[in-house]
């Protein structure tokens, strides 16, 4: 009797320690799955603000650190192997550009200023290439009054090509000589130049040129001002 009662607390020992062990293992692997995008980004930002230019031509530049959050679905993460950058509507020649074949264009550099409705702005060294020569390569069709951009998180905005054309606008992949991470855009973001951020669309899959001069994007459509120009 007493041996069996032995074997039946040996037994329970052993169950517990399995179940016990069982559980740690568990609780291991929910804690590597607990790591989400947001902590993978902020690990991303805090890297890339180690190699980041802090200066251009003598005037200092803010940090890609110095952004709030305020995309309407949070950062989008794209896989460049399978992106494409649709270019279409009015134009004689419509495309599906690569991330490469849209950096084989010359590229550029300008230190512009975002100013955000929310108050806060952020002086960036950007560097990426001019949209007059990616609508050269497709051909704009007569008619074509509006250039209409939309992002992988269904967000859109636009601007008029004669604005696009005099002041040179770009479609960014660096900010301060890093490419951009997903947090700020990648893999292009609009440098709207004397506008306000929400006319600086990010994660760019696509550019439609219209005639639609009324046309409305996701933040215009809810009483933003389509001009968005800066006083």
């Amino acid at each position: 009797m007493q041996h069996t009662t032995s074997s039946r607390k040996v037994a329970t020992v052993k169950r517990i320690t399995f179940w016990s062990m069982l559980l740690f293992v568990l609780l291991l692997l929910a804690g590597c799955g607990t790591s989400t995008s947001g902590d993978a980004g902020k690990s991303s930002i805090e890297e890339l603000t180690k190699v980041e230019v802090t200066e251009y031509e003598g005037k200092d530049l803010s940090s890609i650190a110095d952004f709030r959050e305020n995309s309407i679905k949070g950062p989008q993460y794209i896989d460049i192997d399978s992106y494409r950058l649709k270019i279409d509507g009015l134009v004689e020649k419509p495309a599906e550009l690569t991330y490469e074949e849209v950096l084989d264009n010359k590229q550029y550099k300008k230190l512009v200023t975002l100013n955000c409705v929310e108050g806060w702005s952020v002086d960036i060294l950007w560097q990426g290439v001019l949209l007059k020569d990616i609508f050269a390569e497709v051909g704009v069709k007569e008619g074509a009054k509006t250039v209409i951009f939309y992002a992988v998180d269904g967000y859109s905005t636009s601007l008029p090509l004669q604005t696009i054309l005099d002041r040179n606008m770009m479609i960014a992949y660096k900010m301060n000589d890093v490419v951009l991470p997903p947090e700020r855009g990648f893999p292009f973001q609009l440098v709207a130049e004397d506008k306000l951020g929400y006319k600086w669309i990010k994660w760019i899959t696509r550019i439609e040129l219209s005639d639609d001069v009324n046309y409305r994007g996701y933040w215009e459509q809810r009483g933003f001002s389509n001009d968005a120009a800066i006083d």
